[in-house]
């Protein structure tokens, strides 16, 4: 791995906060192992391996029954470890995976049968050289037949430029951790307003109150700067939001968190046993396991 790169806790502390039964961690990874699933040539950053087993491991140690599989861009579009977590996890995973321009229908069938339901977009500069939106708005086209939503990455600043490309996508979409907001400004804010705006006005669109951890500048244990910005969200669209952990936390380079802590972060943003569940069992079994 990377000589600054950050490798994952591996005994996180068991979290105080109980999940509902079914709860499902919606925001996950799997790298390699690189000898048997090597890494893209094209990557911005090289991880540690965390292999599915750890990921399991960790889904029982946190309370959790199912995860949420969303392809990194360190393995580009060759989605084998993803799969390979998917066939493996006894119907308790579902995957997000990442297509090219040349992906076949037939390719796209494989992939859902596996447990694929979505395909992500990243828009973040210093992950990935951006995909041309007609390129895009062609798999979001091919995707729909299936079922399949579209998960985009992108931060707070570049919405304004990706307002009108998000809001033209045939498919639901989710946004990964709110947008990444700068939560040095205020909540009530107007960069923050236009994301609330964009939730508002098309009820085809979800986000992930993810990742207090890379939006925190207050830190661990409670990120109590992000609380605000996430209960937001949460009480303002409580049938179209997400979490997860990140796991295993790709290219932070301040410090690893603790997973027991991330989990014991949701009540102070989902704060009944209702919205709990919606967060954690309702929202994301609609979208990943509708049948």
């Amino acid at each position: 791995m990377d000589p600054d790169y950050l490798p994952f806790r591996p005994n996180p502390s068991k979290p105080r906060f109980v999940p509902p039964a079914g709860a499902v961690d919606a925001h996950c990874h799997v790298f390699g192992p690189a000898d048997v699933f090597p890494y893209a040539p094209e990557r911005k950053y090289t991880p540690c391996d965390a292999p599915k087993e750890k990921l399991f491991a960790l889904r029982d140690h946190l309370g959790f029954a199912r995860n949420v599989i969303v392809q990194a861009t360190c393995h580009g579009n060759d989605n084998r470890a993803l799969v390979d977590a998917l066939v493996h996890s006894a119907g308790r995973a579902r995957g997000v995976a990442s297509v090219g321009r040349n992906v076949n229908d037939a390719e796209l069938r494989a992939l859902h049968d596996a447990g694929v339901r979505g395909t992500r977009f990243n828009f973040v500069r210093r992950l990935v050289d951006f995909t041309p939106r007609e390129v895009l708005a062609d798999i979001a086209q091919r995707i729909a037949p299936l079922g399949w939503h579209v998960v985009v990455y992108f931060e707070a600043q570049d919405l304004p430029e990706l307002w009108e490309f998000f809001t033209s996508l045939p498919t639901t979409f989710v946004v990964d951790h709110m947008g990444r907001p700068d939560v040095t400004k205020p909540v009530d804010g107007p960069e923050f307003a236009l994301f609330m705006k964009l939730l508002r006005e098309h009820p085809n669109i979800w986000s992930k109150v993810s990742c207090p951890e890379r939006l925190s500048t207050s830190g661990p244990p409670g990120y109590d700067d992000v609380v605000p910005f996430a209960r937001r969200v949460v009480e303002a669209f409580p049938d179209r939001v997400l979490w997860g952990t990140d796991w295993p936390h790709p290219n932070m380079k301040t410090h690893m968190p603790d997973d027991g802590q991330l989990v014991d972060f949701v009540p102070r943003i989902a704060t009944t046993p209702a919205a709990q569940r919606r967060l954690l069992v309702d929202n994301p079994m609609r979208l990943y396991w509708p049948e």
